[in-house]
C-alpha cells in the first residue's frame, strides 16, 4: 500500500498520500512484510543485466511493486504486493526477456500506497501529514517531510481546527524523489531538533543492515534493519520513487513522512508501504541526505 494523505470527500486521488511522524511533531508510514517464499536465481548475472531487468520492471509498469538489487544474492529483488495477479508477474518477467531469471519475487501482505494520518500531526488545508525532521539554515527554521504530503499544499497547521499557523510549504519533490520542505513563520512554535526524546545531531546514509528506528502518530515508535537499498516504488498513477531506502519496519497509516533515524543520525522520511505493526510490514524512505542538500538545510 502506498501511504497517502487523509482528504475530505471530493479530493483528488493525488490527494490520497504518504504521512509522516518527525522530531516530535509529525509521523506517518505504510509498509509491507515480504514473504520468505522466494524464487532464486540460478546463475549469476552481471550488473548490467540486472540494471537491465529493472529497467523492464519499471517498463511493465505494475501497481503495487518496488524493486532494488541485492548484491549478496545476485538477485533483482521485486516485492510484490496483494494486488499485483500472477499475470501480471508473467509480464514482468515477459518484459525482462532473457534476464527474467535475475528477477526474484517476493510477495507482501497488503497494499502498497501512501497513508495519511494523525499524531503530532501537520495540517495543511484539505488533508494531515506528520514532520520528519526539524531543519535550519542560517536563523530561518523548516521542517522537512514527504514530499507526496507537501506536493500542492500552501499552508501549514499545527492544530486540526487550522487556527495555529506553522508556514508556508517551500519546495516539494514528488513523484521522482518524495521529500518537501516548510518553512516556520510562526516565532512562538517550538522547533527542537530532537526526535521524540532522541537528540538528532548529523545525517548519514543507509547502509545495509543498518539498525534504524521510525517514530511515527499512529504506531509510535518501531525499530528494525535496513533491507535493501536504491529501491523503486511504483505506487501507481505514475506516482513512481526511485532511490529510496527498504526496510522491516512496520508502519500503519498515518506514520508517512516521519523521521526514520539511527541513534542521534538523521537517515530518511517514510515515503510508503505494506502491512501493519501486527503482523509486519515492508516500509521504504526517502533519504535525507538527499533532501538536505537539495534545500541547502542541516539538523540541529
Amino acid at each position: 500500500m502506498r501511504i497517502k494523505r487523509t482528504t475530505p470527500h471530493g479530493g483528488t486521488a493525488r490527494r490520497t498520500r504518504l504521512i509522516a511522524v518527525a522530531s516530535g511533531l509529525v509521523a506517518a508510514t505504510a509498509l509491507a512484510v515480504p514473504a520468505a517464499n522466494a524464487e532464486t536465481t540460478a546463475r549469476s548475472y552481471s550488473a548490467e543485466a540486472l540494471s537491465a531487468a529493472g529497467d523492464a520492471v519499471l517498463a511493465a509498469d505494475v501497481a503495487g511493486t518496488a524493486w532494488h538489487i541485492d548484491k549478496k544474492t545476485n538477485a533483482l529483488v521485486v516485492t510484490a504486493d496483494s494486488t499485483v495477479s500472477r499475470a501480471e508477474i508473467a509480464d514482468i518477467k515477459k518484459e525482462a526477456g532473457a534476464n527474467a531469471g535475475a528477477i526474484r519475487i517476493e510477495r507482501t501482505p497488503g497494499k502498497l500506497s501512501k497513508l495519511i494520518s494523525g499524531g503530532d500531526a501537520t495540517y495543511a488545508a484539505s488533508w494531515r501529514c506528520s514532520l520528519g525532521f526539524n531543519v535550519r539554515s542560517g536563523s530561518t527554521y523548516y521542517f522537512l517531510s514527504a514530499g507526496h504530503c507537501t506536493d500542492g499544499a500552501g499552508t501549514w497547521y499545527a492544530n486540526s481546527a487550522r487556527t495555529t499557523v506553522l508556514g508556508p510549504t517551500s519546495g516539494s519533490s514528488f513523484p521522482g524523489n518524495d521529500y518537501g520542505i516548510v518553512r516556520y513563520s510562526n516565532t512562538s512554535i517550538s522547533k527542537p531538533g530532537t526526535v521524540g526524546s532522541q537528540d538528532i545531531t548529523s545525517a548519514a546514509d543507509a547502509t545495509a543492515g543498518m539498525s534504524v528506528t521510525r517514530r511515527g502518530s499512529t504506531t509510535g515508535t518501531h525499530s528494525g534493519q535496513v533491507t535493501g537499498l536504491n529501491a523503486t516504488v511504483n505506487y501507481g498513477n505514475g506516482d513512481v520513487v526511485y532511490g529510496m531506502i527498504r526496510t522491516n519496519v512496520c508502519a500503519e497509516p498515518g506514520d508517512s513522512g516521519g523521521p526514520l533515524y539511527s541513534g542521534s543520525r538523521a537517515i530518511g522520511l517514510t515515503s510508503g508501504g505494506s502491512g501493519n505493526c501486527s503482523s509486519g510490514g515492508t516500509t521504504f524512505f526517502q533519504p535525507v541526505r538527499e533532501a538536505l542538500s537539495a534545500y541547502g538545510v542541516s539538523v540541529y
